[in-house]
């Protein structure tokens, strides 16, 4: 055998080469890929929604305050950009909109997943899994059992139990109790969301089951007794029904109690894809019932939907929100399973939506929903621009990034003397790219069409269509809050009454938002203001 040294000259000098090369190919591959990791983060990651440092993130979970604290818990995976292996990841905040990632707090066992889930503080140690030192945390969430999957069975999902004794740090999985609601024979048994029910002094939980909600109560977060189940053959059906929430809630300016479902499904929201219903009605502590005009509404509609566009699901409320605050507190995840998994960022994928409270409203004899973003985002407002109105013909100019970076705004402003006619309202960029949304007051529905936003042919189905809302009739007036981040627009149209959010991925930012019209345009109380969450 002859020795490396009594190589011929010729190849050292390639096996030289070769290594010197190689070195080189790496060097540049470290730089290329860290080119690319720095514009993806400059272009792409979100100013203010929240999204994790790495990984892949979808469904909220889990979200409570404690001590100054708001924790939002969330699907991840952290050792890729695609759903994989689910954990509870953990972020939390003092006002809902400048966040700080946590440890994991819940890692999966071996095939066991840990999916979907809420957590309650139970203030009585209703659970005795207290300490006696704080209030004990209890997380009731979905195992998924891939094992189980793989073969084909169907009692793959159960619902286990998790305690915290330090508000939500650390946990502890309920081993000798688990689960605490076994599989009864479906194959999509998920998504258990806890709440107090004061009225009739008990926890309910409900959960998806398929194609309808199942509710339970307890007296203990422990032992949990089936009561009765909602939802088959009523509403939208596109898909496996996911994601529920329920609770009670004043109506606006009175003293009425009503209770709320939320109930998120994919497929099947309202333009495509992911989407997430509401139900209005009664429950009478075994058996929820809708309203008798809710559910003309919902049988006309066919669905009553929380967000119109295509990118906010499975939002579920925080609890434990203290008396004196009083609001309804909510989150969704910004995205859509048509697409989430193909968006093109690398280092992460998924976003949360901005934090929104949810009132409760009735006009006449019909209730509904409405959101807007918390009022805590109001004191990020670094610069603020005014106009009392403006009017004109065909396109007006309303801001361009020389006043104010349209990156990280809030744009709002009303629209009066509406006459038949579409108000057009355009994000533009100098890379000849655009996102318009507006009013067609002659067909009678809000719009946004994403696709000359920019990159969107990574997913044949995330510009495919453009997004409507229907709207009752003629509009005279109208009134648009419109939160923009880079690569997200959420608007909400007439104080919440109907809320549309989506995402992009402009490959510059957008530089100018103007509106145009046939007929002419009235714009009044213009403000914009500038965003600055560090």
């Amino acid at each position: 055998m002859k020795s490396k040294k009594h190589l011929p000259l010729v190849l050292c000098s390639a096996v030289l080469l070769s290594i010197v090369s190689c070195k080189t190919a790496s060097v540049v591959s470290q730089t290329t890929a860290g080119t690319k990791g720095a514009a993806e983060e400059q272009m792409y990651r979100p100013n203010f929604h929240y999204t994790p440092k790495k990984g892949w993130m979808n469904d909220p979970n889990g979200m409570f305050y404690a001590d100054g604290q708001y924790h939002l818990y969330y699907q991840y995976y952290p050792d890729g950009n695609k759903w994989g292996p689910m954990h509870w990841g953990h972020t939390t905040s003092k006002d809902m909109i400048k966040w700080e990632e946590q440890p994991i707090a819940i890692y999966p066992d071996k095939d066991k997943y840990i999916f979907s889930g809420s957590a309650v503080a139970d203030i009585n140690n209703t659970s005795g899994l207290g300490s006696g030192k704080t209030v004990p945390i209890v997380a009731i969430y979905t195992l998924h059992d891939m094992t189980k999957e793989k073969e084909n069975k169907i009692d793959v999902e159960q619902q286990d139990l998790a305690y915290s004794n330090d508000n939500g740090f650390t946990w502890q999985k309920f081993e000798e109790g688990n689960p605490v609601v076994k599989n009864p024979g479906i194959r999509d048994f998920r998504d258990p969301k806890v709440t107090w029910d004061k009225t009739h002094k008990q926890w309910v939980m409900v959960l998806a089951a398929q194609d309808r909600a199942q509710f339970y109560k307890s007296t203990n977060l422990k032992n949990w007794e089936y009561l009765s189940d909602f939802g088959k053959n009523i509403g939208a059906h596109g898909g496996v029904w996911e994601c529920p929430d329920f609770f009670q809630m004043k109506v606006e300016g009175t003293n009425e109690i009503k209770w709320v479902l939320i109930q998120s499904l994919n497929p099947g929201g309202a333009n495509g894809g992911s989407g997430t219903q509401y139900f209005i009605g009664d429950f009478d502590g075994t058996t929820f019932k809708q309203d008798v005009n809710f559910a003309q509404r919902v049988e006309k509609e066919k669905a009553v939907w929380l967000d119109y566009g295509k990118d906010n699901y499975a939002g579920v409320t925080w609890d434990n929100i203290p008396s004196t605050d009083g609001r309804k507190l909510f989150i969704g995840w910004m995205s859509n399973w048509d697409y989430a998994q193909q968006v093109p960022t690398l280092a992460w994928r998924g976003s949360m939506t901005i934090a929104r409270e949810i009132q409760l409203i009735k006009k006449g004899n019909e209730y509904s929903l409405v959101s807007n973003p918390v009022n805590e985002i109001n004191k990020y407002i670094s610069k603020t621009i005014k106009e009392k109105s403006l009017k004109g013909k065909e396109k007006i100019s309303i801001v361009t990034s020389e006043k104010i970076d349209l990156t990280k705004a809030i744009v709002n402003f009303d629209l009066k003397n509406l006459k038949q006619d579409t108000y057009t309202f355009t994000l533009s960029n100098t890379a000849g790219q655009s996102l318009t949304f507006g009013i067609n007051n002659s067909d009678h529905y809000l719009f946004l069409d994403r696709t000359k936003s920019g990159k969107t042919d990574f997913s044949e189905k995330f510009a495919s269509t453009i997004t409507k809302a229907i709207l009752d009739g003629n509009q005279k007036e109208a009134v648009f809050k419109i939160i923009l981040d880079k690569t997200s627009i959420e608007i909400f149209y007439n104080n919440g009454e109907k809320v549309i959010t989506e995402i992009f991925f402009s490959n510059q930012p957008f530089t100018e938002l103007s509106v145009s019209s046939n007929q002419g345009i009235e714009l009044n109380d213009i403000v914009i203001n500038q965003l600055n969450i560090n």
